[in-house]
């Protein structure tokens, strides 16, 4: 099967950051499904992996890719989810080989059943920011549905990958009010078409662009990027008692700022399940087919902004480099192997 991998860390820039392979098909076994994929979107964790790599070339190829959709080809004997021909999208496993590849083992009960309305490409650009976005919300803030009527949520970093699904899941899955933030007026606009009620701009000191805007305090806060610039005008933000959640990997941040409001803090990664094992593995089968649902009843939009052509190297480079000069808002996809 063909695959792009990286050997060595270099820049997205060097013809050798990723390149073009040739592995043998995967077999599946046990819970695994053989998935055919058919599209793969980048996320900012593809960067990372590929710039921690070791300087000098690694014998073993590292595939990376962790956003998929796909049609089953074949089953492990203890899968019961799926069946061959079935369509399926999912952000796989970081431990195991990624999605940049035509074919991937996955284990069952971390795939969805893919939106029978939208292609593989729209499809691709929601797993794994779609999981990550729903156990923000409700396994580490722990919102209810239907509830939060009169509270506030602060979504730092709102136009990127994470926020574009998060905004939406907030404003249409609980009656929260959502602030999201960005800096630049086709940003601005694109959080507010998610569904945010008011927008800020987070080049500002985040406290004070709320009490500018008249919006004061807020309950909860979920910061996506640059958690460090912002943690000082977050703790000051996050009335007593609030929650504060976050999943980028800040420089290091003074959590007692947190201590005299007894805010909380919480940590997500959407890895964290399938890293471990945990008894409730199969949350993310389910979150994915109730955002598959949430997607047919036209309550939540592909979040996909840019197509950059087939999956192959060059393109996949092209596409790394995107996503490091954050200028990126959506999700960039790739679609199809070239023959």
């Amino acid at each position: 099967m063909k695959a792009i991998a990286a050997f060595a860390s270099l820049p997205a820039n060097n013809d050798a950051a990723l390149q073009d392979i040739t592995l043998p098909d995967p077999v599946a076994t046990g819970h695994d499904l053989l998935v055919e994929v058919h599209a793969v979107s980048v996320n900012p964790v593809d960067t990372k992996i590929r710039r921690g790599l070791p300087a000098e070339p690694q014998a073993e190829p590292r595939v990376l890719g962790w956003d998929a959709s796909g049609i089953v080809r074949a089953v492990g004997p203890q899968v019961t989810l799926f069946k061959p021909g079935d369509r399926v999208w999912y952000a796989g496993a970081i431990h195991r080989a990624g999605s940049n590849s035509e074919l991937q083992l996955v284990d069952e009960r971390i795939v969805g059943r893919m939106p029978t309305n939208l292609g593989f490409a729209e499809a691709a650009a929601l797993p794994l920011t779609a999981i990550t976005a729903w156990e923000l919300l409700f396994d580490r803030l722990q919102l209810k549905f239907g509830a939060h009527h009169g509270q506030k949520l602060l979504v730092v970093g709102a136009a990127g990958g994470v926020g574009s699904i998060l905004v939406q899941l907030a404003r249409q899955l609980t009656g929260i009010t959502v602030i999201g933030t960005a800096s630049r007026p086709q940003t601005q606009e694109w959080v507010r078409i998610l569904g945010a009620h008011h927008v800020i701009d987070h080049s500002r000191p985040l406290d004070t662009a709320l009490q500018e805007a008249g919006l004061g305090e807020v309950d909860y806060a979920i910061s996506l990027t640059h958690t460090d610039k912002h943690f000082a005008a977050l703790a000051n933000a996050i009335r007593p008692q609030g929650k504060l959640a976050l999943i980028d990997d800040p420089e290091p941040i003074d959590v007692r700022l947190l201590k005299r409001k007894s805010i909380s803090l919480h940590w997500e990664l959407m890895f964290t399940r399938s890293l471990f094992n945990t008894p409730d593995l199969q949350e993310q089968h389910l979150l994915l087919n109730e955002v598959a649902q949430l997607v047919e009843d036209g309550r939540i939009r592909t979040t996909l902004a840019e197509h950059f052509g087939p999956i192959n190297a060059a393109n996949l480079r092209r596409a790394h480099a995107f996503i490091e000069s954050g200028a990126a808002s959506g999700k960039v996809v790739l679609e199809g192997f070239e023959a």
